[in-house]
């Protein structure tokens, strides 16, 4: 085990698969000789050389293009977003090219590429860097969505979505690309489909992804202390949704808080109460309950941008309302 910064975990595991598979490449603004806006390929341009790790313009709709065609042609592309709220420069290419191709070419083309790059709320990034893009991509059909929250999963999940032959878009949030862990040094892949339990309880299933998660451990920290027992499952696969493992904590617990940084408005949580009436809605005792952001353009302000997410009192509260309704 070694103790491995989230951004180092990401960097290790692009090159790692670079080395084991010569068709990997990144594409990206200032990926080579700069090493990338957060560091993540830093010194990959030196040991693999203009072709594998390629500066691009400033011009996303391009080069995303460039990487999908790459992809058809036996490639396997990593685009890096400098930041993930510049892609929607390039929401066509995704969605008419990046998740239709395979199917509309009858299967005559795979897309293995990886859209990766920071997202989130970060401190004082003003709204068009501080945009949460994943309700956006999650109704494009072909589409997997990764959330990564750590930097073990982060290194095994980036992995797998490299060696995946279908369109991946890689979620990392701002503000965790300097937390640290113990990881493995030998190799790892984890499943690109599948929940993650956090902690077992009884209470209630919490459900949350990406920097929320870090939230609700430390909102549950003091719950615990208070008697309460809460599940808390990071769904790191935002599409597709691992409701097997969602639906087995809702049939044990019989409630359910949704704790995101999406919007409200049509977001992930959204999207999971949906699935919760269709598959386990006789199992819950009461109404699903939904944490999410403002429905409004994150502030630049610092008290006001704070002001706009979910923090671990409210969480704490949620909690206590919920599980006093049943006593």
């Amino acid at each position: 085990m070694a103790k491995t910064l989230l951004f180092d975990a990401l960097r290790e595991a692009t090159d790692e698969e670079m080395a084991l598979d010569s068709t990997v490449l990144v594409i990206g603004e200032d990926v080579g000789h700069y090493g990338g806006s957060y560091k993540v390929t830093k010194g990959l341009h030196a040991k693999y050389g203009d072709l594998r790790v390629l500066d691009t313009p400033i011009a996303e709709n391009s080069f995303t293009g460039m990487a999908i065609g790459a992809a058809m042609t036996g490639l396997r592309p990593i685009v890096e977003g400098m930041n993930m709220s510049f892609l929607l420069l390039a929401f066509n290419q995704i969605s008419n090219n990046a998740g239709m191709l395979r199917y509309t070419s009858g299967g005559n083309f795979t897309i293995p590429i990886v859209i990766r790059g920071p997202g989130g709320v970060g401190r004082q990034l003003g709204a068009e860097h501080s945009q949460r893009l994943e309700a956006y991509f999650q109704a494009i059909p072909g589409l997997k969505i990764i959330a990564c929250s750590t930097p073990y999963n982060a290194k095994g999940l980036l992995k797998a979505a490299i060696r995946d032959n279908n369109p991946v878009i890689f979620f990392e949030h701002v503000l965790l690309y300097n937390l640290q862990q113990d990881i493995p040094e030998s190799d790892y892949v984890l499943p690109l489909d599948k929940a993650e339990i956090v902690r077992e309880g009884t209470d209630v299933t919490i459900l949350t992804y990406s920097r929320m998660r870090h939230h609700v451990v430390q909102a549950v920290d003091v719950l615990v202390q208070e008697g309460y027992n809460p599940e808390i499952i990071d769904l790191i696969s935002l599409k597709p949704l691992d409701m097997h493992t969602i639906s087995k904590s809702i049939r044990k617990t019989n409630r359910v808080i949704i704790v995101e940084e999406c919007m409200k408005t049509a977001g992930i949580g959204a999207e999971l109460i949906a699935l919760i009436n269709e598959n386990v809605f006789d199992y819950l005792d009461n109404p699903v309950v939904r944490l999410s952001s403002q429905d409004i353009p994150t502030p630049y302000n610092g008290s006001l941008e704070k002001a706009t997410v979910i923090h671990p009192q409210q969480i704490q509260q949620a909690v206590r309302d919920l599980i006093k309704l049943e006593a």
